[in-house]
């Protein structure tokens, strides 16, 4: 028989007389009926029950036509047994093309109008076994639903021999056919969105559903790769019996859970409201998001590592670098086809903060971090858990990991889908998938927090802390989670968590109030007069300091960007920039310590000063420095100093050039700078010395020698070591096998008024190779004289402060120091 007769529509014009339905319709109605629970069961019981009753037609129709050599075959979800009240049926008559065309189109019918005449959508087709495998190979949708084929009646021959070829046909063409699901799952994915965020989510569609999981289940027949099997088969059950409860509380073939109707679902599923369900609807979502993450990713790697040339494995999607190259990108982290992993020689049991530099590393570099490497952590952190409050290193991690801007997102998705997050932030589990029953927010609560940390990443260059804002921003929400005010209940959290990172209580105070405030301009700024004294000084009150003025002004943008496209706009960026203005010209009229004042050289560094002015040349000392002193815990004992770097002196005799030659041998050597301050000394009265005071730490690697490192400066700075060509080549030999975080510009601007000795210029810029090397120069080039410099790295974000003065002494005017930060800000694009 031809394929024309499979796809009708609709039913024929004249309908030929079916066979009695004997009890299916009322027993089907007392299933439905029954105080049996939703779920697996009660789809098999429902399967099983249509199984019998086509069986039974399809034997009827056999006998009254004559037609022999025909098989009813049931695919797709009905293929699988997983019959919801209002699914429709997919069914397929086989048939071995001996019959006459108007005999098998009179069983066809036979068959077709009692499923129609109960109200049943049906999707229906009739085919040989060839034809079957020809419509498999034309039609992807087809192939996937030949996968789930089950025989229901007539010749079981002709229902193995579909399947068997199925199988085969699939395993055949699937490197083919599997960028083709995918596409089609992506594409699926931007036209429905997201499940776990949507109020009103379409259980199969969006992305996290039903079709989701069916994907899965093909990918693992294809024998490529397999999805994580950790909670995804409930994930994929809660969802199967969120829809029968939908369908049984609308009675409609639906599978959009629209807001009238969540509350009735979630009585259905026994839960306790409509936000339970949708959170349960989320982490299921969740979930199977994650398995199709992970199952797609290493599909691409299997696919890459099959083609034959090199030349068309670069063109798929994904890393270039040579299969099994591992590249170091943090300590204990390397990348290995197109992950980050941990290296061989990494010890999680004895590193706890290994999960942190791994993620942060990942995000940094825009990779992936493997599944793999987080669950050998996770093993390790349940008998070697980080401690609290935690290590520097670890706070500094989180900060990287926060400032990487969108490629926070699935770093912190795949944490949190294997339980990590919950460990290292546990009041995390409590805005974990909660919806925000509000059309303006975009996400859910914990997905807000974690938009606004990528938001407030593009913002760090405005703010002199922006560990702080990234903090803040992470947990502005965290309070949602409590009843009450959130913003209240939040600023007690925040400072339980504030303690638990490690944070001062000078710091800690500080994320407490941008928490307790997070809305406080935003708020005054659109329903108050801010002509008004008052308003302007209770915000003054309320905030207390220009610098926390600062990051609340940075978080309340972050804040409304991340809720969603009405949250923000230009007037109301025009209202609050106005309070902010208003708010600091009050807060200036009080006076406050200047940071920027240097303090005056130790003993050690005068040695080293009088040594090098004595020499004439470069003089170096390395110490390894704790972050405290001692000081009694809770219960009376000593808590260990805690190593944080190596403090490195090097003091020269002053010439051009010292500071970049300095800066651009230390990135040489992968020495990461956290801090740094420059100043000039006269020690023996024969011209200035330099020390520069670093504070440092290896990337990956053990600590260069001081010979060498002494050995490259004096090569810098006789011109025998050409630092911008070798910076410049290992900056494209890590573009050529990364995608860099596309970072916010640096910025540049000159503090007016913070100095009465120098002009201040104070840079804001991405964390890199090289940077204060780039500084240096291009201060160099500008002619004018360094007093001192203040650096420092927070997380993935560089402040670097320079003092600057004429050859003679005096501060640059007003127009030459801006046109000085303008070319600095040039020189670093």
């Amino acid at each position: 028989m031809t394929e024309s007769a499979e796809d009708t529509a609709g039913r024929p014009a004249a309908p030929p007389p079916s066979a009695p339905e004997g009890g299916y319709p009322a027993a089907r109605i007392r299933l439905l009926q029954d105080d049996t629970p939703t779920g697996p069961d009660r789809r098999a019981a429902l399967a099983r029950l249509t199984d019998d009753w086509l069986a039974a037609l399809l034997t009827g129709a056999a006998g009254t036509t004559g037609v022999t050599g025909t098989a009813l075959v049931a695919v797709g979800g009905y293929g699988r047994g997983e019959l919801s009240p209002r699914s429709d049926l997919d069914l397929l008559l086989l048939h071995d093309g001996r019959a006459a065309t108007a005999d098998l189109a009179a069983l066809a019918d036979r068959l077709w109008y009692p499923v129609w005449d109960l109200g049943l959508d049906l999707d229906h087709s009739v085919r040989t076994p060839s034809e079957a495998r020809r419509a498999a190979r034309e039609d992807l949708k087809v192939q996937l639903g030949l996968l789930d084929a089950r025989h229901l009646a007539g010749d079981p021959e002709l229902t193995a021999a579909v399947r068997t070829a199925a199988y085969a046909g699939w395993r055949e063409s699937a490197p083919k056919r599997l960028p083709e699901l995918h596409a089609l799952c992506q594409e699926r994915a931007a036209r429905q969105g997201e499940l776990q965020y949507l109020l009103e989510p379409d259980l199969k569609e969006a992305r996290g559903g039903l079709r989701d999981a069916t994907a899965l289940r093909a990918i693992a027949a294809s024998w490529l790769a397999d999805a994580p099997r950790g909670g995804l088969e409930a994930a994929r059950t809660r969802l199967l019996d969120t829809r029968d409860a939908l369908h049984l509380t609308t009675g409609r073939a639906t599978d959009r859970l629209a807001l009238q109707e969540q509350d009735q679902v979630a009585g259905a599923l026994g839960l306790l409201d409509a936000d339970a369900l949708l959170r349960q609807t989320y982490e299921s979502a969740r979930t199977i998001s994650y398995a199709a993450d992970v199952t797609w990713r290493e599909v691409g790697r299997v696919l890459r590592a099959r083609s034959v040339k090199p030349t068309l494995r670069g063109l798929l999607p994904g890393r270039t670098a040579a299969k099994g190259e591992r590249t170091p990108l943090a300590e204990g982290v390397v990348e290995l086809d197109g992950e980050a992993v941990l290296a061989r020689t990494a010890r999680p049991e004895r590193d706890p903060v290994l999960v942190l530099r791994a993620a942060a590393a990942a995000a940094q570099a825009g990779l992936p971090l493997a599944t793999h490497a987080i669950r050998r952590c996770a093993t390790a952190a349940a008998t070697a858990p980080l401690p609290v409050p935690w290590p520097a290193e670890a706070r500094e991690q989180l900060v990287t990991l926060l400032g990487a801007g969108a490629h926070t997102v699935p770093v912190w998705e795949a944490l949190e889908a294997e339980g990590v997050i919950g460990r290292l932030l546990p009041d995390w589990e409590r805005v974990r998938c909660r919806p925000q029953r509000n059309a303006v927010h975009t996400w859910t609560v914990d997905r807000h927090l974690v938009e606004t940390a990528v938001r407030a990443a593009a913002l760090t260059r405005r703010v002199h802390r922006p560990d702080l804002l990234l903090v803040a921003a992470l947990l502005h929400d965290i309070g949602k989670g409590w009843p009450g005010d959130h913003s209240v209940a939040g600023e007690t959290i925040a400072r339980d968590v504030a303690a638990r990172l490690g944070f001062d209580s000078r710091d800690t105070a500080v994320l407490a109030t941008l928490v307790r405030h997070h809305l406080l301009l935003i708020e005054t700024a659109t329903r108050r007069d801010l002509d008004d004294p008052e308003t302007v000084a209770a915000v003054a009150e309320a905030v207390g300091s220009p610098g926390t003025l600062e990051l609340l002004h940075a978080l309340t943008e972050a804040d409304a960007l991340a809720t969603g496209p009405a949250a923000w706009s230009s007037w109301r960026d025009g209202l609050v920039t106005d309070l902010v203005a208003r708010v600091a010209d009050r807060l200036a009229g009080e006076p406050a310590a200047d940071p920027r004042e240097t303090e005056g050289p130790t003993a050690e560094q005068e040695r080293l000063a009088i040594e090098a002015g004595r020499t004439g040349g470069p003089v170096l000392a390395l110490h390894t420095r704790p972050e405290n002193t001692p000081q009694a815990a809770a219960d009376g004992t000593a808590t260990a100093r805690e190593p944080i770097g190596v403090e490195l002196l090097i003091a020269v005799p002053d010439q051009a050039g010292v500071l970049p030659a300095a800066a651009g041998v230390l990135a040489l050597h992968r020495l990461t700078v956290r801090a740094a301050d420059l100043c000039a000394l006269d020690p023996i009265g024969q011209g200035p010395v330099l020390l520069l005071s670093w504070r440092v730490a290896a990337e990956y690697g053990s600590l260069p020698e001081a010979d060498r490192l002494r050995a490259d400066l004096v090569r810098a700075l006789d011109g025998s070591l050409d630092i911008p060509a070798r910076l410049a080549e290992r900056e494209r030999a890590y573009a050529r096998r990364s995608r860099a975080v596309l970072a916010p510009p640096p910025r540049v601007t000159v503090a007016t008024g913070s100095s009465r000795t120098a002009t201040v210029i104070e840079v804001r810029a991405q964390d890199a190779h090289g940077l204060l090397h780039r500084i240096g120069r291009a201060l160099e080039a500008a002619g004018v004289w360094v007093r001192s410099a203040h650096v420092s790295t927070l997380g993935a974000n560089a402040v670097d402060t320079v003092y600057v003065t004429r050859d003679d002494g005096t501060l640059l005017p007003e127009g030459e120091a801006a046109d000085l930060a303008k070319a600095l800000e040039e020189a670093l694009r």
